[in-house]
């Protein structure tokens, strides 16, 4: 019997596909490439943005053009916030939310011996505080390992379905995440990456309150683990507290993505975000002040209903000045559920096209000259692969996540480097191996 996957959106998303692969391996499955004839196909969708929604219909349709006669189970984020229009799809058997994915073998094997249609997606999940177990034991990336240690979000900006998809905070026991390190680091992992859907409030609903500092700090202390990485985290987070506490960690990589979304304050304020571009700047400046080559990555959201030519140029210029690693760039797109939705004053589209096209440019400005100030340096690189088509070109990335191209040799990969940076290209380092 052979399983394919197609997965959409967060790292998180990524971390449970592998997870519901694992569970189907252990069932005697093989799993095969989602362009190829499986008897079994997931799809674990996305439902931030309407696209999202789009495209998991889409990779519906082709997994049943594929095999007319396999298993459609759809799975996540869109089906918890749509499982009737997710179930009305032609050809999908199978529709499970995001907070019972551990039992996927069971309800697809369940929709194959009664061949009827199953949806089991959980009710008031905004309720729902149990943190699912899903466990990777079996990684095929023995470079860098993502671990889910959080899920849920109760922020509820206006532009936003999470809170509505993941449901409330919770947070896997700081034990069993400092056991999964462990083994991690047994099976020879050299880095992981912490992810959740709001990681920073990783801890408010466990009973002893471990806060996300507090297991940074244990995870220190195992041996084998040469770096750790925070996922995306909300730039509240970093106080001057928790700053003095970061600056003493050994391993943790000078990375971090602080979601910015807008540098209007008035836009700020309609998106529910619960900073200003001040304190934002602010946060920024402390981490660039206290930790060496740090790289500060963000989103952005162009076109918010409301936000005027005056608001964009604020943003525009509050970016210039405060020249971000990179910025990722997204155009508003309505969804149907949330506040921002029914806002007046949306924005055309072509305005937003052209709002996109300027930071886009900007970003490319800003992301050269942060490389190019790696230049002349001797950095660590965690080589990951082979370039495509090349034989002795490998890639791998340095502490504050910039991809870096070297030549060498196969056993490379796996391996962390002292590695001299000779020059930039394009969105790469250049360098030579020491």
């Amino acid at each position: 019997m052979k399983v394919a996957f197609s997965t959409l959106g967060c790292r998180v998303n990524v971390y449970e596909s592998e997870a519901m692969a694992e569970k189907f391996i252990k069932e005697g499955y093989e799993v095969v490439d989602f362009s190829e004839k499986a008897d079994v196909y997931v799809i674990n969708t996305c439902t931030v943005t309407n696209m999202g929604d789009k495209k998991s219909r889409q990779i519906i349709g082709r997994a049943r053009r594929l095999n007319e006669k396999a298993i459609i189970a759809v799975v996540g984020c869109y089906s918890q916030i749509a499982p009737d229009e997710v179930s009305s799809i032609d050809g999908v058997d199978v529709v499970l939310g995001t907070r019972n994915k551990g039992d996927i073998v069971y309800w697809v094997n369940r929709a194959k011996s009664e061949k009827s249609k199953v949806v089991n997606v959980t009710e008031n999940i905004l309720k729902n505080k149990v943190f699912e177990e899903l466990k990777i034991e079996d990684y095929q990336d023995k470079t860098r390992a993502f671990l889910k240690i959080q899920d849920g979000c109760n922020r509820f900006c206006s532009y936003c379905l999470i809170p509505y998809a993941r449901g409330a905070v919770c947070s896997k026991k700081p034990e069993v995440v400092i056991e999964e390190v462990k083994n991690l680091a047994i099976h020879g992992f050299k880095e992981i990456i912490l992810s959740g859907i709001h990681t920073a409030s990783y801890g408010v609903d466990l009973e002893d309150k471990t806060t996300l500092m507090d297991l940074l700090e244990e995870i220190e202390k195992i041996q084998g683990i040469e770096r750790v990485r925070i996922g995306s985290i909300d730039p509240t987070f970093f106080t001057e507290d928790i700053k003095e506490r970061l600056v003493k960690l050994k391993r943790l990589c000078p990375h971090f993505h602080l979601s910015l979304q807008s540098g209007s304050n008035d836009t700020l304020k309609r998106m529910n975000r619960r900073y200003s571009k001040e304190e934002y700047k602010d946060i920024v400046n402390m981490l660039r002040n206290s930790i060496e080559d740090v790289s500060i990555t963000t989103d952005i959201i162009v076109g918010f209903p409301g936000e005027t030519e005056e608001e964009f140029k604020e943003t525009y210029e509050f970016l210039k000045d405060v020249r971000l690693t990179k910025m990722h760039i997204f155009k508003y797109s309505p969804r149907k559920g949330t506040k921002a939705a029914t806002m007046k004053d949306q924005i055309h589209g072509t305005i937003k096209e052209e709002r996109s096209k300027a930071l886009i440019e900007l970003n490319e400005k800003n992301e050269e000259e942060f490389m190019k100030k790696m230049v002349g340096k001797t950095v660590d690189v965690l080589f990951e692969e082979v370039v495509h088509g090349e034989e002795k070109i490998y890639t791998g990335y340095t502490p504050n996540y910039i991809k870096t191209i070297c030549e060498g040799t196969e056993d490379l990969i796996g391996q962390i480097k002292k590695v001299y940076i000779k020059e930039v290209s394009k969105d790469n380092l250049i360098g030579e191996v020491l």
